[in-house]
C-alpha cells in the first residue's frame, strides 16, 4: 500500500518551456506536422524505431497523436511534442514513460527531425523533463535506454548527465531483426 495519490488525480501543466522549445502533449491536428517530420526523417528513424517501419501515413501519426493525447490525461504515459518557438517549427518527439508511478520511476525516450540534428534541441528537452520529473512529478529514477549502436542518442543521455549503468546483452529484438544490446542510463533523486 502506497501513500501515493492515483496517477489520474495529479495535476500539472500539460507544456514545458525551455530557451528555445514548448514541450507539449499531443493534441488533435498534430498529425501531419509529427508526419512530416517522421517523414524528412526516415533514414534515421528507421534503424531504431519500429513505428517508423513501415513509414506511417499522415493519418496514422494523426492516430498515434490523439492516442498520445488520451494517455497523457490518463496519466498513463506522458508523451510531448516539441515545437521551436520562434516559429512553431516541429522538431521532435520525447515524452516520460511512466513505468511505475509508485516509485516514481520514468523513462525518457526521444527523437528529432533531420535537419535540426546537432543542434542541441533533444539535450534541451531532455534536461528539461528530467527537472519536471524530478520537481514536479517527485520522481526517484529517471531511465534513458537506448540500442548500444545507437551512438547519437546514448551522448545525449552522457550530455544530460545520465550514468550509464549497465548493457544488457541481446535484450531486444532490433528492427532488423537482430538481437540488440541496450545501454541503460540513469540518474536518481539522490545524484
Amino acid at each position: 500500500m502506497t501513500d501515493q495519490p492515483k496517477a489520474i488525480l495529479r495535476d500539472f501543466p500539460d507544456h514545458l518551456e525551455t530557451e528555445r522549445l514548448i514541450l507539449r502533449a499531443p493534441r488533435p491536428g498534430d498529425g501531419a506536422a509529427g508526419n512530416e517530420a517522421i517523414r524528412e526523417s526516415a533514414r534515421e528513424l528507421q534503424p531504431w524505431m519500429p513505428w517508423a517501419n513501415p513509414l506511417p501515413t499522415p493519418e496514422d501519426t494523426e492516430e498515434v497523436y490523439r492516442r498520445m493525447a488520451a494517455q497523457w490525461l490518463m496519466r498513463e504515459s506522458l508523451p510531448l511534442i516539441l515545437l521551436r518557438k520562434e516559429d512553431g517549427l516541429f522538431v521532435g518527439g520525447s515524452g516520460l514513460m511512466c513505468r511505475d508511478w509508485n516509485v516514481p520511476f520514468f523513462e525518457i525516450g526521444y527523437w528529432v527531425r533531420t535537419s535540426l540534428q546537432g543542434q542541441g534541441y533533444i539535450t534541451e528537452a531532455v534536461l528539461a523533463q528530467t527537472r519536471f520529473a524530478f520537481d514536479v512529478l517527485g520522481a526517484r529514477r529517471i531511465e534513458i535506454r537506448c540500442d548500444a549502436r545507437n551512438t547519437r542518442s546514448a551522448r545525449v543521455a552522457e550530455r544530460a548527465g545520465y550514468t550509464l549503468e549497465g548493457r544488457l546483452r541481446h535484450f531486444v529484438r532490433a528492427v532488423d531483426g537482430t538481437l540488440a544490446d541496450i545501454l541503460i542510463y540513469a540518474l536518481t533523486a539522490d545524484d
